[in-house]
């Protein structure tokens, strides 16, 4: 038994994270929240997503694990407004039902058994870290995204740079350790990441939110961000483009 509700904004913000990478997922549900884990089928970008059951309207389940086609529960969510409420509902061996007003749809639950496991996260020592505002990272890459499809990120003990460059444009975002909430990092580093997965990503910053940032030398990124007050947390992970010369 699956009896869910929740705004249309929570499970917009929901989908459009996880689908940056996949387009069809497994949701864990258990008593304290959903959590969902993916990977691109290149294992190239990590994400997951854990939201507690207090950022839901309404919360009663047996633990679940049902295998989702994303794009059709954000056909239902387009539908509504960010204030609207959606019920959703699961029996074992049933449809997967969402209801927005007088609207009742029923979706097919993918075969688990067929579906690859969720990926297990990667256990990083990553050298260097930034927290900083994140509508300003997601400013600075969608510069990026202007000028080419791979950033470099680079830092040093005083400041955190990105920068795109093609055959005949070129893009510089600089920022120094006293305008960000924090900076560590004891040697200078520099790594390049596909854009393609960046940012997108970067829309779903807020004014307000706060982006921790973590990498080294041709290392993996991490990044960390939040939404709905702390209540939903992103643990997201990008494998690095490695260049002999960028």
């Amino acid at each position: 038994m699956l009896n869910v509700t929740a705004r249309q904004e929570l499970i917009s913000k929901i989908l459009d994270t996880l689908m940056i990478v996949v387009e069809d997922a497994r949701f864990d549900f258990d008593e304290d929240g959903l959590t969902v884990r993916v990977v691109d089928s290149s294992h190239v970008a990590m994400i997951k997503l854990t939201v507690d059951a207090a950022a839901f309207d309404g919360w009663e389940l047996d633990a679940k694990k049902i295998g989702l086609e994303m794009k059709k529960i954000r056909e239902v969510t387009t539908l509504g407004g960010s204030g609207d409420l959606i019920e959703i509902s699961h029996q074992d061996g049933g449809d997967f039902t969402m209801s927005l007003g007088k609207i009742v749809r029923n979706l097919r639950p993918l075969d688990n058994a067929t579906m690859a496991s969720p990926p297990s996260l990667p256990k990083l020592d990553l050298p260097c870290k930034v927290v900083m505002n994140g509508a300003e990272l997601g400013q600075a890459l969608k510069a990026a995204k202007q000028v080419g499809d791979l950033v470099n990120f680079s830092i040093d003990e005083s400041s955190f740079k990105v920068h795109v460059r093609n055959n005949t444009d070129s893009v510089n975002i600089s920022f120094d350790k006293d305008e960000m909430d924090e900076l560590v990092c004891d040697s200078a580093a520099r790594s390049q990441y596909s854009l393609t997965y960046l940012e997108p990503l970067s829309r779903r910053f807020n004014a307000g939110d706060n982006v921790t940032i973590q990498f080294g030398e041709n290392f993996p990124l991490a990044m960390n961000f939040s939404f709905e007050g702390g209540a939903a947390v992103v643990d997201y992970f990008l494998a690095p483009r490695v260049e002999s010369d960028y």
